[in-house]
């Protein structure tokens, strides 16, 4: 039989307030007591669906527009190979760092008090892999083109020789950058298409200076190349070796603090290494308005974090350019939620700090002060004083997807930003977005 004090604990365990003050001094929420509001029609609820999400739009665009191109024809050799140049292009610059940063500038300039359905759309902007992903699978297609025709032709053994083994080296790499291949052997992925990809470029020009009819100057492949090698080269020409000092609140956590004459603006990411030639990992910038330097908020997740954790290092290595993330986006909403789990709460913290936007926390995580140390649970505090903070080791895990609706509700927020895990952001994400509410989270496209 239950005894009434344990009744009382039950009662209490499905309860959340803030992580160390007395129940009474906010108001309890009782995720079972909240009510989602109804499904879109099924036709609007539709587009809501992963696989019609704008990352496949964009891809999809770009197969359309080579679709095009292709009823366009006959096509010659080299306008083949112009057309296999022109999308692996695409593919490449749209990932350099200061494009990115520039589409999310360009995409945050309409105002809040644009129509929400415009600034729904313009938010989704991080769906920009859709363009990569769409480049570099029309322009393998483009060269395998190229390569049938020229021999067919009878083309020279060298130039043979070189696109064989450019459409063996693309055919790899587009099959290990499937997801099933990406997502099980990622650091592998990254190894491969690094290497793999710096091999292309260099047998690409070995082929276009191979086809190219005097002069060379004249020839526009030439000068697509050297945009492209300039744009994968641009990053590592700020490759540096910098000062670190480490703290380590848990060890599950460790906040890496960095003050070597960069102060990167709120939301962006630096990608660090202790082998810049095998593995890069990257983590969104916390600046601290006021004070120079920012720190990055590393958590147990594998191999790597956990030996950075354990054996924390004195110096790393740097290398790009602060790259904006998906939380950029804040400024398209006249106020959004926040929604974190766990080590999620990195890229949401120098947003939070730097009160751009209103805006309301809802973070779940396993024991906050003692995981992420009381410095850290203060500073959140002292600027969203009305969080909700979500101890998984007391209460549980609780449905991220009501919560996170009834922040939007009360806080009467325009959108919400989810930064969590795979499976959490999409549930947050797509649960919303059927509702018809705004809602963003990382696409795991890289």
């Amino acid at each position: 039989m239950t005894s009434s004090v344990d009744e009382e604990n039950a009662e209490r365990a499905r309860w959340a307030t803030g992580p160390e003050r007395p129940r009474e001094a906010g108001r309890p929420i009782r995720v079972e007591d909240i009510v989602l509001p109804p499904l879109l029609p099924r036709l609007r609820r539709l587009f809501k669906h992963p696989r019609l999400m704008h990352y496949n739009r964009l891809a999809a665009l770009v197969v359309l527009a080579n679709l095009a191109f292709l009823a366009g024809g006959p096509h010659s050799t080299r306008t083949l190979g112009h057309a296999a140049l022109a999308n692996l292009a695409l593919a490449v610059l749209v990932r350099q760092q200061y494009v990115i940063n520039l589409l999310f500038r360009l995409a945050t300039r309409a105002s809040p008090r644009r129509p929400l359905k415009l600034r729904w759309t313009l938010a989704k902007v991080y769906h920009f892999g859709g363009l990569h992903l769409g480049g570099a699978l029309a322009g393998t297609v483009w060269f395998l083109a190229q390569t049938a025709v020229l021999t067919a032709e009878g083309g020279d053994t060298a130039t043979l020789a070189v696109a064989y083994g450019l459409v063996a080296l693309l055919a790899g790499l587009v099959a290990t950058a499937l997801p099933p291949f990406r997502s099980r052997f990622h650091d592998r992925f990254e190894k491969i298409h690094r290497y793999g990809g710096w091999t292309a470029l260099a047998l690409f020009w070995a082929h276009t200076l191979l086809s190219a009819r005097a002069p060379v100057a004249a020839e526009p492949g030439v000068w697509v190349l050297a945009l492209v090698t300039f744009s994968v080269a641009l990053p590592w020409l700020r490759l540096r070796k910098v000062d670190v000092r480490v703290e380590r609140p848990s060890s599950h956590v460790a906040l890496a603090h960095f003050d070597h004459g960069v102060t990167p603006f709120a939301g962006s990411s630096t990608a660090i290494s202790r082998s810049p030639l095998k593995e890069w990992h990257s983590f969104a910038n916390v600046p601290a308005p006021g004070r120079t330097g920012f720190r990055l908020t590393i958590s147990r997740a594998g191999d790597w974090t956990g030996a950075f954790i354990d054996d924390a290092p004195s110096r790393v290595w740097v290398k790009g350019i602060t790259t904006a993330g998906v939380a950029n986006i804040e400024t398209l909403f006249s106020k959004v939620v926040y929604v974190a789990t766990g080590s999620g709460i990195g890229p949401c913290l120098p947003h939070l700090l730097a009160a751009e936007v209103p805006a309301r926390l809802v973070w779940a995580t396993r024991d906050p002060r003692t995981t992420y140390g009381d410095g850290l649970v203060d500073e959140i505090l002292a600027v969203q004083p009305d969080a909700l903070i979500w101890d998984t080791s007391r209460h549980g895990k609780p449905d991220m997807v009501r919560l996170a609706y009834a922040a939007y509700r009360d806080f009467g927020a325009e959108a919400v930003i989810c930064i969590s895990n795979k499976k959490l952001t999409w549930q947050v994400v797509h649960g919303l977005e059927r509702r018809g509410i705004p809602a963003y989270g990382a696409i795991w496209d890289s």
